[in-house]
């Protein structure tokens, strides 16, 4: 592909970028808005499909919306585009994943860019592309996201800057700032020295406030409205400051007063780390404190606070981890186990084989709408979850286009309490047929299903032939669902990630009196007057749940499998269920997901009776 060419005639640099996260999103607008020669790559196909549709809009500090020509799902994509700069604004935990295909792009005048975030984050690049082709961009922007292509710029405070790592390679980072200056994202170019200093002020700046907003889930401003949180943040930037000065990076006397005037203008922006921490993922928290804390013992200084923080993020994301796959009770069969793995989030976990018929089952929930898609082997190969009341303006349309660009799905079946309103399947059960389905597949013969969902709980009884049996429902309010927890725990001032951990700890044996939402709000508050801990209201909720379950009708002699969304959140649930029936109770893996998958499943079976019917109604005709 040949460059574009300037009004002076000469050829512009061709700029690619790999990872549309906030970073990413926001230099991309800038660029293409300059009239850069522009690429931009994400594996993330719903935000793929959105962004050549609908383009990528920036929103609040800065207001831009912008459209492209060159977007891609996979870095093969960008050969055929051979870009001379190619920036990389991915996580430093994702780099590992895409370097060794991004390699495959060297060609003797492509520059690499290390727009990410972290003390010695670019050597990632100068390891494989080499320290003369690395270049250094240190951004003073950032943004969460609103929707996969929608960014809430949260502030800017320029300058950015950017330098290449040896100098040899100053004309290129020159240019880059040149077309950021002249759409008003004001950048420097600086030389490899000050670019050193520029990424320390940088990490320190993250270090200081990134942990604490994810272990407390603060905001920046929330952080430093807190005058105990203020005072860490200081000493946290002391140490940092301490060990920086030793690796000969020279601040200005008044510098740590301008960090803290710094992070108090960062307003009610949630920094990367802390989104990652309180959203289950893997951290940069070894570039952040970590890095300081290895440099400090380098120097032989002590980083007391950094180490802490450093090790309570990793704690906290080892804990997270394995919560994912503990407490289940459960073990699926091996040779379908890779099956069971349903995750939270949408998750690609094949490539799709073109011409191979696919199987998408919708379960559109009161709370929740999930989706799964399977091909013709019963595998999952995609699975997301979309709020049913959607304020992030991510549309169901959304998810369905993108699946459909990216599997040849043959047959749908919805299910739950939307099935009715969604009018693109060519299958409607009831979550009651699709969660025996799912189940079944796993652990056929007869069982007791328990799903509690977001305003209901249904116990289903299955026979030896897989085949419900019976059912049996709670009463039509939505008492001891996820809205009810929800609503209660508001109350009582307990965060709902929280709940399980805390009832667990308790030995409080008292349950709420009062199942109606009203009555049981104010005996809540009664509870609280009398100086009854959060651990022991947690466990009070729980303990009425499980009474609110054991008196519908469990067979206590036959295995039992709890799925839905309440058990996903409330783990704790098991215990005191097993308690009351005095037999285990297990777990399903991801038993959010479990209805959308049997419902895939069924979708799957409808299409091969359809193929089965058309076939004898041809051999007929013949």
């Amino acid at each position: 592909m040949e460059n574009e060419i300037n009004k002076n005639g000469t050829p512009l640099p061709k700029i690619g970028i790999i990872g549309l996260g906030p970073v990413g999103m926001i230099l991309a607008v800038h660029l293409k808005e300059a009239g850069c020669d522009l690429a931009i790559c994400d594996n993330d196909k719903i935000k793929i499909n959105l962004i050549r549709k609908e383009g990528i809009r920036l929103e609040e500090s800065i207001n831009k919306h912008c459209f492209f020509d060159k977007v891609y799902t996979s870095i093969q994509e960008l050969k055929d585009f051979m870009p001379d700069i190619l920036v990389f604004s991915l996580k430093t935990h994702q780099m590992s994943a895409v370097l060794s295909e991004a390699a495959k792009l060297k060609h003797d005048n492509l520059c690499v860019v290390s727009a990410q975030n972290g003390i010695d984050s670019e050597k990632m690049l100068s390891r494989v592309f080499g320290e003369s082709r690395t270049l250094r961009f240190v951004v003073n922007y950032a943004g969460n996201l609103n929707a996969p292509n929608i960014v809430k710029v949260t502030f800017f405070i320029p300058p950015n800057y950017i330098a290449s790592m040896d100098d040899s390679h100053a004309n290129e980072a020159k240019y880059i700032a040149g077309q950021l200056n002249s759409i008003n994202l004001t950048t420097e170019a600086v030389n490899s020295y000050d670019i050193l200093k520029r990424i320390w002020e940088k990490t320190i700046l993250n270090s200081a406030l990134s942990a604490i907003c994810g272990i407390g889930k603060l905001t920046m401003k929330e952080a430093m409205d807190i005058p105990d949180t203020e005072e860490i943040v200081e000493m946290l930037i002391q140490e940092a400051v301490e060990v920086a000065e030793a690796e000969k990076i020279k601040f200005e006397d008044d510098f740590i007063r301008k960090c803290m005037r710094y992070l108090r203008r960062g307003g009610n922006h949630f920094p990367s780390l802390a989104v990652d921490l309180i959203n289950n993922k893997e951290t940069e928290i070894d570039y952040f404190n970590g890095a300081i804390v290895e440099y400090g013992r380098k120097h032989y200084i002590r980083t007391s606070l950094n180490l802490a923080f450093t090790n309570m993020v990793k704690a906290m994301t080892h804990k997270n981890i394995i919560s994912q796959f503990s407490g289940t009770g459960l073990n699926p069969p091996e040779k379908k186990s890779k099956h069971h793995q349903i995750h939270l989030h949408h998750d690609r976990k094949a490539a799709p084989i073109k011409g191979e018929n696919h199987f998408l089952g919708i379960d559109l929930g009161s709370a929740y709408i999930k989706f799964t898609v399977i091909d013709s082997n019963d595998e999952i190969v995609f699975n997301s979850t979309l709020k049913t009341l959607n304020r992030d303006k991510i549309a169901l349309r959304h998810v369905l286009e993108a699946i459909r660009s990216e599997y040849p799905v043959s047959y749908t079946c919805s299910t739950g309490y939307g099935r009715k309103h969604f009018h693109d399947s060519e299958v409607i059960k009831t979550e009651i047929n699709c969660a025996a389905a799912a189940v079944s597949y796993y652990y056929p013969g007869p069982k007791n299903i328990i799903d509690i969902g977001g305003e209901d709980i249904k116990i289903i009884r299955c026979d030896d032939f897989n085949n419900v049996e019976n059912f049996y429902l709670n009463d039509k309010c939505a008492a001891g669902t996820g809205s009810f927890i929800s609503e209660i725990a508001e109350r009582a001032d307990i965060k709902v990630s929280e709940m399980s951990d805390l009832a667990s700890k308790s030995t409080f044996a008292k349950e709420l009196n009062s199942f109606c939402t009203v009555f049981a709000k104010t005996e809540i508050m009664s509870w609280l007057f009398d100086g009854i801990s959060v651990g022991d209201i947690s466990k009070g909720i729980y303990i009425s749940l499980a009474n609110k379950v054991s008196r519908l009708r469990v067979d206590t002699n036959v295995p039992s499998y709890m799925i839905g969304g309440v058990i996903e959140f409330h783990p704790y649930l098991k215990t005191l269920l097993e308690e009351k029936f005095l037999s285990e109770v297990s777990i399903l893996e991801k038993p959010q997901h479990v209805v959308s998958f049997g419902a895939a499943l069924i979708a799957k079976q409808s299409y091969l009776k359809q193929l089965q019917k058309e076939e004898l109604i041809k051999s007929k005709l013949i």
